[in-house]
């Protein structure tokens, strides 16, 4: 399991738990917006807006082509109201330019980053959104150790995974 599958594996928008509260649009000025994000898969992620976005729904890790990818540095966000997408190349390459540290001894893991994205191409509530995020991930787990060390194959499980994915940041509606 190489440490950029690892971290990649939580996509960047993913969300806490589904809720019974009635869904609040945008604020039509937009404003300052906080973002929780929980995995469900190395792919699909459930995903919350509070702030001047009150919504709900999933993200979709893709590359830039659209393509699913659970390496893709865009997430495709569908809440209750509309969607857009967050271009989270910025965090991307600050995640493959950080040191994960790694525990030889009992391979414990930990990946700490926090780098930009960019919203954009929005639908229904969320047409002409803009803005940017500061997204900040912690992964951490447990390497399967072998008599030649920790197993950081792309294959290898990972144990005790933990995940922390949150933003925060400023959203604008431009009247397109």
């Amino acid at each position: 399991m190489k440490v950029h599958k690892f971290a990649m594996a939580v996509p960047v928008a993913a969300s806490l738990l589904g809720t019974c509260a009635p869904v609040a649009s945008a604020s039509p000025k937009g404003g300052k917006v906080r973002v929780f994000v929980t995995n469900q898969t190395e792919t699909k992620a459930k995903i919350l807006f509070t702030g001047a976005i009150g919504d709900y729904g999933k993200a979709i890790s893709q590359d830039a082509n659209g393509k699913v990818d659970p390496n893709g540095s865009f997430e495709r966000v569908t809440l209750k109201q509309g969607g857009f997408l967050i271009n989270a190349t910025a965090l991307t390459k600050k995640i493959d330019s950080t040191k994960s540290r790694i525990n030889e001894t009992n391979c414990s893991i930990a990946v700490t980053a926090t780098g930009s994205g960019t919203l954009g191409e929005g639908t229904g509530a969320y047409t002409g959104i803009a803005g940017k995020i500061l997204i900040s991930v912690t992964f951490a787990g447990i390497a399967p150790k072998t008599a030649k060390g920790c197993d950081l194959s792309n294959n290898a499980p990972t144990y005790g995974l933990y995940q922390s994915i949150t933003a925060t940041g400023t959203v604008r509606f431009v009247t397109p």
